[in-house]
């Protein structure tokens, strides 16, 4: 999913605030990063961290496949689960703690 899906439109105004406390070296950084980039230190962050939240948001909700991996995997979801005789024996056996 690219950026333009979860746009930061620059011709809306911000109308929230967020505030963090960082210690002096973490914010150094990001000012010479933010630097290297030519844009503001808020600029920067903002955008590292909306980049950083969708990043997230699609690793728990999407993943692609092209048609012949997407049929492979609809066959194993649609045969059921397959005995495995290791893992009952793990899941049915006392644990060395109890």
């Amino acid at each position: 999913m690219s950026s333009s899906e979860f746009p930061i439109s620059a011709g809306h105004t911000r109308d929230v605030t967020i505030n963090i406390r960082a210690k002096k070296n973490q914010r150094d950084l990001i000012d010479q990063a933010a630097q290297i980039e030519g844009k503001s230190r808020s600029e920067f962050m903002l955008e590292s961290a909306y980049e950083k939240a969708q990043n997230v948001i699609l690793d728990r909700c999407f993943f692609g496949l092209d048609e012949v991996k997407f049929q492979e995997f609809m066959a194993l979801l649609d045969a059921g689960p397959v005995s495995n005789e290791k893992l009952k024996t793990l899941l049915t056996s006392k644990s060395l703690w109890d």
